[in-house]
């Protein structure tokens, strides 16, 4: 059993907490080897029946882009009709991606009935894919975090759409648009936390026993 140092448990431990959502990016080009490097992890992440369901989109080109913030636009726009009062002032004034300004953009897929893993563990539990890809998304996000780069996950997009503005098959899920790049600033406190939006819960992970 391999074993690792105290200094390595301390390091991943921060590691984990400087992982933050990153909506505010510096234009600098991030190398193609590196951003390889990240998504090299993927070969390394779990996915249930081996299946590794993910799929992986990089948007390169300024109209793929324009397309994408133009979905993240409008639904951001049906979602502020949602709220009212202050509720609805705090959210219009939230950045909720970084949409313009990141150097890197991913959209991450699940082919929901890929053949590869043969079924296994998905036969009762098909979402046990999409749970696959959003393990690998994490690792991911891991790996490029300590490298010094910054994600946002960008959650607010009418994901068919998505879909069809990039041309990928109907079988395939969106599960995570990813902005990419060098933060701007670095914090271990979420961004929603420190406007005002909502605030940790330390009672949510306490252990339930039955």
């Amino acid at each position: 059993m391999r074993e690792f140092s105290q200094d390595f448990q301390s390091e991943l431990s921060a590691l984990m907490k400087w992982r933050r959502d990153v909506r505010h990016f510096k234009t600098d080009t991030v190398p193609q080897d590196l951003i390889q490097e990240c998504l090299d992890v993927f070969q390394d992440a779990p996915s249930v029946g081996l299946s590794e369901p993910w799929r992986i989109v990089q948007l390169k080109t300024d109209a793929s882009r324009q397309k994408a913030l133009e979905n993240f636009q409008s639904a951001n726009a049906d979602a502020l009709a949602d709220y009212d009062g202050e509720k609805a002032n705090l959210y219009a004034s939230l950045k909720l991606s970084g949409m313009k300004d990141a150097p890197v953009q991913l959209a991450i897929f699940c082919e929901e009935d890929t053949p590869k893993g043969g079924g296994l563990g998905a036969q009762t539990m098909p979402e046990m894919r999409r749970y696959s890809v959003v393990a690998a998304i994490m690792t991911f996000w891991l790996k490029a975090r300590a490298h010094g780069l910054g994600l946002g996950w960008v959650s607010i997009l009418d994901p068919d759409q998505l879909r069809a503005d990039l041309d990928v098959p109907n079988n395939w899920t969106l599960v995570a648009y990813l902005c990419m790049g060098y933060p701007q600033q670095e914090t271990l406190t979420p961004e929603l936390e420190t406007v005002g939006w909502e605030a940790r819960d330390p009672e949510l992970t306490k252990v339930i026993e039955r």
